[in-house]
């Protein structure tokens, strides 16, 4: 692509190759002026991510398996209308297929380490407890009439 904003990393040196990438252009839906109807304003960038060796293989299998209802043949597909200017939408589709193979491939989060109340807290908690039940108590049991 002539003067694109440069390439659009993806996490660490992973960029997206801009040899892979397939563009599609055509007009926005929705209201507009009269410039609307010969502007094409809407971009489609697709992406074969199964076929790609641009991405390390963890990574790709990775990303195959979080994005897979959003896979069709392998290929990842982000859509960009936003802006009126086609390139202003070539740029925003970029940065958000960028921003969504870099959440794909991130790695899993630690797994969390359970961890156990201090019988301090756990014995204040039963103690407050029973306090409560008996101030409700002392209310119930006074007749008032």
């Amino acid at each position: 692509m002539d003067g694109m904003s440069g390439p659009h990393v993806i996490r660490g040196s992973v960029c997206l190759p801009e040899a892979e990438l397939v563009w599609r252009f055509s007009r926005s839906s929705g209201p507009g002026g009269q410039h609307v109807n010969t502007s094409d304003s809407k971009v489609e960038l697709s992406f074969d991510l199964a076929r790609t060796q641009a991405l390390p293989e963890v990574w790709k299998r990775r990303a195959l398996e979080r994005l897979a209802g959003r896979l069709v043949d392998g290929v990842v597909t982000v859509r960009s209308s936003e802006h009126r200017s086609q390139w202003r939408n070539r740029e925003a589709a970029a940065v958000r297929l960028a921003a969504l193979l870099a959440e794909a491939t991130a790695p899993p989060p630690k797994p969390r380490k359970p961890t156990r109340i201090p019988r301090g807290i756990n014995e204040r908690r039963l103690r407050e407890k029973k306090q409560r039940s008996e101030t409700k108590r002392g209310r119930s049991a006074r007749d008032w009439g």
